[in-house]
């Protein structure tokens, strides 16, 4: 009998080990070429079609400027919405990997029905080259336009919550592991989504601008296929994470759990509160989040009483969750206000960047007096992607060691202190854009050129290049941080939500722009109004870069007074090597038949839990 349970217990030792080394074998660095490659074509294609639109907007479609931008945030807006959608998609019952691809398909749909706007004449209104008494494209014309924004609305839904979640899925994460590595996947990861945008910047836009649209939006349609072939032809080498079930239903059992249990007083003693390991197995690979004194009313919903230990089997959970279950609810009540500050920032910086075309488009964009190449207006932003790219390789090599030498920190400053400096510069940018702004409109006066909208104003385009690369340092630190914060922060079974919510800011920032553009165009008058529908050089725009800066300097101080009060999630690091283990452990618990009561099972120990009378 002693012989046969040896037999059995090694034949397991041995399927576990087998399964653990296939494991291993998965993921790592050789996956990046596939994802690093659908990546760059992704970005190059969503770059290509999109970067340049206010353009295609004003200019083939003539519509207004307050019109065209609005559209193009409202729309951008959706985009940034859907992938809340996606990320609770693919965490559920999808899974990150097929997300990724179905995402990408309604993606291809979208490309190739702005292509076809662009192909057919018959949807396009006649050309309007002075700008003046245009007829705006009608709405049987604009369909396809608004199609195409529908469908790449729900590609951006599957891909962008998940590309980076899951290109990150492939390493081991884990503290330990990050503060080891000389390199921060987040700084690389953008390194590379720039590196994709820059040739959409200068090639593509150029084409568009010069050569013909359909070409313009047909080459990213193009290039979009080879994403989507990459990202597969890499399928047998990932490591793929299977979803662990809805998190909005635990985080809702929670909720229901410590409202029912509203009138019990959680016990001063946080470890007789309700933990089970094999429960939490699938949501906490890298370790259980440990107890914290905050928002204790939730606390009750860990609670167990003489109710919750009739049934033999396993608990209900809308009426017991286990410590980590509530601590994933605490983790995303914490991170929210810090989360809100990215939406009003967004709201402040919504349309600036189609303004900042319409700026360039007014201004000399030669390179020389002596050369006859012209700098496309949507190209400019190639400047601030060079800067970024400088600016991270700076941020790696020279900023972090100096940091870390001042602050003891392996990565030099935390998440939150990255994200209050990149506030910061915000600030700067919107007052030296309204600078530029105002040194334009007084060339413009100099040469009686204030009623001529199409004119060229003899300013060079570079007078522009301070706020763009200011913009750029900011997003080094800001979006990266913020990127990194909400990865690193959101519990480890909603990582696809990490990169969600960062979308969502994205969305709801620029709806509120949108009525806040709405709103100054409307009341700042017809004299002068702010943001002028055709004639920028009659308009205000200085007073809206203002009216953001002050937004900036508001959302700096609220930033400021939650990053300081912060708590970090504590979390029980264990080693990779303990992961695989804990797995096959819970795999073959669940073939046992379970003790008649609910028990904290991990292979090692099993504990009676401590029961609390109802009052």
């Amino acid at each position: 009998m002693e012989s046969e349970k040896n037999m059995a217990q090694n034949g397991e030792d041995e399927k576990r080990e087998e399964n653990t080394k296939k494991k291993k074998k998965l993921g790592g660095m050789r996956t990046m070429p596939f994802i690093v490659a659908n990546e760059i074509c992704d970005r190059f294609a969503s770059a290509g079609s999109h970067v340049n639109l206010i353009s295609y907007l004003t200019q083939e479609l003539n519509l207004s400027l307050v019109k065209a931008s609005n559209t193009l945030t409202y729309f951008g807006g959706i985009s940034s919405f859907m992938p809340l959608l996606g990320a609770l998609v693919a965490d559920s019952f999808a899974g990150r990997f097929w997300t990724i691809v179905a995402g990408s398909i309604f993606y291809q749909l979208g490309l190739v029905s702005i292509t076809i706007s662009a192909i057919l004449p018959q949807l396009r209104p006649p050309p309007c080259p002075t700008q003046e008494n245009c007829i705006e494209a009608s709405s049987l014309q604009l369909l396809p336009l608004y199609i195409s924004f529908i469908l790449t609305s729900f590609g951006a839904g599957g891909i962008r919550p998940c590309v980076i979640t899951f290109a990150a899925d492939q390493f081991d994460m884990s503290k330990s592991k990050v503060a080891t590595r000389s390199w921060n996947f987040f700084n690389w990861y953008y390194f590379s989504l720039i590196v994709s945008i820059l040739p959409a910047l200068t090639v593509v836009v150029y084409i568009q601008d010069n050569v013909d649209w359909k070409w313009g939006f047909g080459i990213p349609t193009a290039s979009f296929v080879v994403s989507i072939i990459a990202f597969l032809i890499g399928s047998p080498l990932y490591k793929k994470v299977k979803p662990a079930g809805s998190p909005l239903t635990r985080l809702a059992q929670v909720i229901v759990a410590a409202v029912r249990k509203r009138k019990l007083v959680a016990p001063a003693d946080s470890g007789l509160l309700y933990e089970n390991r094999e429960l939490d197995a699938a949501i906490s690979s890298y370790g259980r989040l440990l107890h914290t004194d905050e928002f204790k009313c939730l606390d009750r919903a860990a609670i167990v009483t003489d109710e919750d230990t009739k049934d033999s089997k396993k608990p209900n959970l809308w009426r017991l969750a286990t410590v980590h279950r509530v601590e994933e609810l605490k983790s995303i009540i914490r991170m929210l206000p810090i989360w809100g500050a990215g939406i009003l920032l967004v709201a402040s910086y919504s349309h600036q960047y189609s303004f900042q075309i319409q700026q360039a488009r007014s201004m000399d964009r030669h390179f020389s007096h002596s050369s006859s190449f012209e700098i496309p207006p949507a190209s400019l932003s190639i400047f601030s992607m060079i800067t970024v790219l400088i600016g991270i390789a700076v941020y790696e090599r020279v900023f972090v060691p100096i940091a870390r030498r001042f602050t003891g920190n392996p990565v030099g400053v935390t998440c939150l202190q990255r994200m209050g400096i990149g506030y910061a510069i915000c600030i700067v940018d919107s007052i030296v854009s309204a600078l530029v702004e105002v040194k334009r409109k007084k060339v413009a006066a100099k040469y009686n050129l204030l009623d001529k909208p199409t004119a060229t104003i003899p300013i060079s385009v570079f007078w522009m290049l301070p706020q763009y690369c200011l913009d750029a340092i900011g997003d080094v630190f800001l979006s990266i941080g913020q990127m990194e914060f909400l990865y690193d922060q959101t519990p480890e079974s909603m990582r696809s939500t990490a990169p969600a919510l960062y979308w969502l800011a994205l969305s709801a920032g620029n709806y509120i722009g949108t009525f806040m553009v709405s709103l100054i165009h409307k009341y700042t008058g017809k004299e002068n109004n702010w943001i002028p529908n055709r004639n920028l050089n009659r308009g205000r725009l200085e007073n809206y870069y203002l009216f953001g800066g002050g937004i900036q300097v508001i959302t700096l101080i609220y930033y400021v007074i939650w990053a300081w009060f912060y708590t970090h999630k504590p979390l029980e690091e264990v080693k990779e090597e303990d992961v695989e283990l804990a797995k096959e452990d819970v795999e073959l618990a669940k073939e046992e038949v379970q003790p008649k009561q609910i028990n904290d099972v991990n292979g090692i120990r099993e504990i009676e839990l401590a029961r609390i009378e109802t009052s």
